[in-house]
């Protein structure tokens, strides 16, 4: 998974029609949901798949004292690169979510795992796993906070598309899509980038593909108490994914 982010790190932006508006979005909508549940005292915030800051630098554009790790070196590089251009102050680093206890060896308010990033785990014992870690990672009084796909409202199958749109940037034009295909619970998925850039008759067409986990949230929310989180429970609404929260008790 970590070679399909690192491919994808100099486009993913593209995947929202603006991405700064996402980054500013997102951040007040997450902040609603951390002030609401675990007061406004939650400052420090753990993101465990930062990816290339999407919620990171709008979290810390807000106030929060945020610190951020993913899998893909070459996400993390340039989330470095967008946290300096926005002058914020991100500690970054490369790490497994699985992983992040030996990693950051420090406990948070709040533990964030956002867009979807953890189903690329492709079994439960992975899965409670990094729960489980991340549940560790959260200081008493605390939280933890995913934003998944909701799977039990997906179409199972094989050779399903699912379009992002058409993307101009830099005098270029861009056509994204993604293609599905099931196997099981687990699915294939291919992100495709069609670059036209106006200038020729070719098509440059870059493709980066990784695997998923369809589970769904009721079963997320199990793994979740499993790891030790107390009061979970899915929010809908609040979100462009559901939002599946669960605290560490004091």
């Amino acid at each position: 998974m970590s070679d399909f982010y690192d491919q994808m790190a100099s486009l993913y932006h593209l995947i929202f029609p603006n991405w700064d508006e996402s980054i500013e979005r997102q951040a007040g909508q997450l902040t609603t949901v951390i002030t609401e549940r675990w007061g406004a005292g939650a400052k420090t915030i753990l993101d465990v798949s930062c990816g290339i800051g999407t919620q990171s630098i709008g979290l810390a554009k807000r106030g929060l004292m945020v610190t951020a790790s993913d899998l893909s070196a070459g996400a993390i590089a340039r989330a470095k690169v967008e946290a300096l251009r926005r002058a914020v102050e991100i500690d970054f680093s490369v790490c497994d979510m699985r992983a992040i206890q030996s990693h950051h060896q420090r406990q948070f308010d709040v533990v964030i795992s956002c867009d979807n990033s953890i189903t690329h785990l492709l079994s439960d014992d992975a899965l409670l796993l990094a729960l489980q870690q991340m549940y560790v990672c959260t200081r008493p009084g605390g939280g933890c906070l995913l934003t998944v796909r909701d799977y039990d409202r997906e179409e199972r199958g094989t050779g399903l598309v699912k379009p992002y749109g058409v993307r101009e940037e830099g005098g270029k034009r861009y056509v994204i899509f993604q293609v599905w295909d099931f196997v099981g619970q687990l699915y294939d998925l291919a992100m495709y980038f069609v670059v036209d850039d106006r200038t020729s008759q070719q098509l440059v067409t870059h493709v980066m593909r990784t695997q998923y986990n369809a589970v769904g949230t009721d079963h997320m929310l199990t793994l979740m108490r499993r790891a030790g989180f107390t009061r979970v429970e899915r929010l809908d609404g609040c979100f462009y994914q559901p939002v599946l929260v669960g605290n560490r008790d004091a």
